[in-house]
């Protein structure tokens, strides 16, 4: 299956087609997460090529990826943002 973007589908960033599971996720479990591949794969249940091919396509589209990367780090920060600010009192 190859890589698609679908601005419909995980806000636009690479996935395995026919999945929700995105490069970058892939490249999280597999390469930060230091998991084995075929477990990444089973994890996800999608085969080992899927896996490679994900990884191929993180590593031959760097500055697409550091993008993707960025754009999650500034949806993290507002989440741990909005986590810390208090809702407003109810009078």
């Amino acid at each position: 299956m190859p890589i698609v973007r679908e601005e419909s589908v995980l806000d636009g960033d690479p996935r395995i087609d026919g999945t929700r599971i995105g490069v970058h996720h892939v490249y999280e479990l597999a390469i930060d997460g230091d998991h084995a591949l075929a477990d990444v794969a089973d994890q996800l249940d999608c085969s080992l090529g899927e896996i490679h091919e994900a990884l191929a396509y993180y590593y031959n589209h760097p500055d697409e990826m550091r993008e993707v990367e960025r754009e999650h780090a500034k949806t993290q920060e507002l989440l741990a943002r909005r986590a810390l600010t208090p809702p407003e009192s109810i009078e």
